[in-house]
């Protein structure tokens, strides 16, 4: 075809092709015939690199000599595109070893929450899919574990206490620079970002962003994108909330278990420790606010609303969305948000106790 004829044309001029980006999918290149495409380039001596839709990656991803660096979703991320090229033309040679040694080895991922309860989950799901975890509570943590152990991938929070997600991925980079490193991919993990917000993430040096609640199949897929790794077939089932906010439930236990991947004994563990720092929770929100604590007040009902995101909590979490809104659009409304919210948790907090 065009491709062949082109690149075969070139090899014996003074400027040859060295490495052709293929736009794929199952309808223009079916994963069959893959293996011949790519043989027909590599006698031309020229490298391929593959583009295909995220949700088709697994059917290529065996059949590649080197999955990491030959194939992408797309859209492409111009910062992984870069890594990639790079990675055929240059390859490193420790991750040449890896990847012919154990090309079906288990990703190492580092997971990041200062919330015990979303650190638990992020957990939890990767471990039951095949994964190989560690954790860190903060993002001083996360900088030295970085700095002591390579990760194939990083879920970083966004919003923690004296170090947070951007400032942890800054240090990181840094340190990749000092050591001449390759970057490990670091994936935000936000509760609610508006739009300008989500761009911020990407520019401060992060290369993705996945919004909570996360799925197994969101997280396997996420790092089927980054590693070019494969995880354990993941539930088919719908993890998501509903976007219905008429009627809201102040518990809903088969949510709770949607979310929880249909693990009950972790529903539970979720719920329980979300109960359990609501006291707290409410006090320092109620702090923040008396105190005029603008930035602090963001910060706590974020923390909240992160927390929600994995319990079957409807209207708390309904109610610490659009405060958490509200107030990062400095809305006078937010002020009756406000006070919603701290219904909810009351209301959260007797029915529990009815309950037990």
């Amino acid at each position: 075809d065009s491709l062949l004829a082109s690149v075969a044309e070139a090899r014996h001029s003074a400027q040859p092709f060295e490495l052709a980006i293929l736009g794929v999918s199952t309808q223009t290149l079916p994963p069959e015939r893959l293996d011949q495409r790519i043989w027909e380039l590599e006698r031309l001596a020229c490298k391929t690199l593959l583009l295909c839709p995220t949700t088709e990656q697994s059917l290529y991803h065996s059949l590649l000599p080197d999955a990491y660096s030959q194939l992408q979703a797309k859209p492409a991320c111009t910062r992984k595109l870069q890594r990639g090229l790079a990675e055929l033309v240059s390859p490193r040679q420790s991750r040449s070893e890896n990847q012919h040694s154990a090309p079906s080895r288990p990703p190492l991922i580092l997971c990041v929450d200062d919330n015990p309860a979303n650190l638990l989950l992020v957990q939890t799901l990767l471990d039951d899919m095949g994964a190989h975890v560690s954790i860190a509570n903060s993002g001083y943590e996360a900088v030295e574990k970085a700095a002591e152990q390579t990760f194939d991938l990083i879920f970083m929070d966004v919003q923690m206490p004296g170090m947070d997600g951007r400032q942890a991925t800054e240090a990181i980079r840094q340190q990749e620079n000092e050591r001449n490193q390759g970057p490990v991919p670091i994936v935000a993990l936000t509760a609610h970002a508006l739009a300008n917000e989500k761009r911020a993430l990407l520019q401060s040096g992060l290369d993705d962003y996945l919004t909570k609640p996360i799925s197994e199949r969101q997280l396997a897929q996420v790092v089927l994108k980054w590693t070019g790794l494969a995880l354990r077939n993941q539930s088919s089932e719908h993890t998501g909330i509903s976007a219905t906010h008429n009627n809201l439930s102040v518990l809903d236990a088969d949510e709770g278990l949607r979310l929880a991947a249909g693990k009950a004994d972790l529903a539970a563990d979720m719920l329980s420790m979300l109960l359990a720092g609501l006291p707290g929770d409410r006090q320092a929100i109620r702090q923040a606010r008396d105190s005029g604590e603008r930035n602090s007040l963001i910060e706590r009902v974020h923390r909240l609303h992160g927390a929600t995101r994995y319990c079957g909590v409807p209207q708390l979490r309904a109610a610490c969305q659009r405060s958490e809104t509200l107030l990062k659009q400095n809305d006078p409304a937010a002020q009756h948000a406000l006070d919603e919210l701290d219904a909810a948790i009351e209301r959260l907090a007797r029915h529990a106790q009815v309950s037990a």
